[in-house]
């Protein structure tokens, strides 16, 4: 008896649970089925929705005309793609692109600002290290015909510096012999343009008398002594000032011996360190500036030993003392475009006023302008090339930053500095997929 009333609790059991089962089971279809047709009202809904509704006839109230506005309501505005909130929509489109662009153009100002500090800090290190690039682009040539003759890498390099380095000295050694040698002449022939120039302030138009010349020759006297402490610091500074000069002038040597030696593998060195799919892009940019550099080294060169040359001719014609001396200054300052030689020049202007009179400097000057002219007009655009072309305001802009930031030294690294970034920015920018290089290897996956 007890085992048939065990299976009858049992059956009872399963009877009880198939029946909530069968409950449950409609309880969830009827549940999904509602969910279906409340989403299939609101889609149907949706598509029947119009920009101006009518109100039912079936209603209650007065119902509006499709032309007309009903006040205190507000069409939903359409957000633009580049809104994420109706705070944005309400926004004028112009007035959230100006902010977009000045918060950007902020964030570019500061991180510009960060650069220059930091360059201004260790200015010491970055201005040798420039002017070795310059150096190298100059020598890499020299370098390039030598490792064609089979000379290792290392002798070719250091037989080109030394030969550079002992020009460089060899020059200089002339230049300043020659100054040593005519000085006192100069010296006279200096007072003497003095007298003259006393003599014409009495004489010509201001009608200065002795009292006043003599006053003012007291008062500059007297500047010169009140500040006699200023130009004993400025002694001081200038120790240290050939202390740094030393300095960045061993610093310059190493430099380009090394960029000259091992400049390729340097650069591949640094394009590994970026990112996979942005080393060929920045290796071609990088390449085709250094190129760039190189060209516009060697087209500076040369324009401005043209330069020397025209103005040395005339000094030598009307026998202007110190004429190699003033040519080898006027080809240096051709390395300042535009106004390097011109104030260069100036100095030859001036010389020969001292020495031969007005109508010398008056035909010097002509020189002067007619060889800038020559340089501007035809030299630049025909050695130059359109590889190195830039405006000529960005090369006024350039030099007078260079100048407050580095003086001289700026002035000489600004405008190819400006023409290498001219160069990597139009070849970053460009849509053309760079070349792949000779000596690049492609692994690809094995089939399985």
């Amino acid at each position: 008896m007890s085992d048939l009333s065990l299976w009858a609790d049992v059956l009872c059991q399963e009877v009880r649970l198939s029946r909530f089962e069968r409950v449950r089971g409609r309880l969830r279809r009827a549940y999904q089925s509602s969910r279906e047709s409340v989403r299939a009202d609101r889609k149907a809904s949706s598509d029947a929705s119009e920009p101006a509704r009518v109100a039912s006839p079936a209603a209650p109230g007065p119902t509006a005309p499709p032309s007309a506005t009903v006040v205190g309501t507000e069409p939903p505005a359409d957000l633009h793609p580049s809104t994420a909130s109706r705070d944005d929509a309400d926004v004028p489109h112009g007035l959230r692109i100006a902010a977009a662009w000045c918060w950007r153009l902020i964030v570019i100002g500061l991180v510009a600002w960060a650069l220059l500090r930091i360059v201004g800090t260790i200015k010491i290190v970055i201005i040798p290290l420039a002017i070795a690039l310059l150096l190298s682009a100059l020598l890499a040539p020299a370098v390039g015909w030598l490792l064609r003759a089979r000379l290792p890498r290392s002798l070719a390099t250091a037989v080109v510096l030394v030969g550079g380095l002992a020009g460089v000295i060899g020059t200089l050694t002339l230049v300043v012999n020659e100054f040593i040698r005519g000085a006192p002449e100069l010296s006279q022939k200096s007072s003497e343009g003095v007298r003259q120039i006393q003599n014409w302030l009495k004489t010509g138009p201001l009608h200065l008398s002795d009292t006043q010349l003599d006053r003012y020759i007291d008062e500059a006297q007297d500047w010169i002594n009140s500040n006699t402490s200023d130009l004993t610091s400025g002694a001081l500074s200038t120790a240290a000032t050939l202390a740094e000069v030393l300095t960045g002038t061993l610093l310059v040597l190493f430099a380009t011996f090394f960029f000259l030696r091992d400049g390729n593998r340097i650069w591949r060195f640094l394009v590994r360190l970026l990112p996979v799919a942005a080393r060929w892009k920045v290796d071609d940019a990088g390449r085709a500036s250094w190129h760039t550099l190189g060209a516009y080294v060697r087209a500076t060169v040369l324009v401005a030993f043209i330069d020397a040359v025209g103005i040395g001719i005339f000094l030598v014609i009307f026998d202007v003392p110190f004429a190699f001396p003033l040519a080898a200054l006027v080809f240096l300052g051709a390395f300042i475009p535009i106004v390097g030689a011109a104030l260069s020049g100036g100095v030859a202007v001036l010389v020969a006023l001292v020495d031969s009179g007005p109508v010398t400097a008056l035909i010097i000057l002509g020189a002067v302008i007619g060889v800038q002219q020559v340089e501007g007009h035809v030299l630049q655009p025909l050695i130059m090339g359109r590889a190195v072309a830039i405006h000529p305001l960005a090369v006024i802009i350039g030099i007078a930053a260079g100048v407050v930031l580095a003086g001289i030294t700026g002035a000489l690294v600004s405008v190819p500095l400006i023409a290498v970034l001219n160069t990597a920015v139009r070849r970053l920018a460009a849509r053309t997929v760079p070349d792949t290089p000779p000596d690049a290897v492609v692994v690809a996956a094995q089939a399985p």
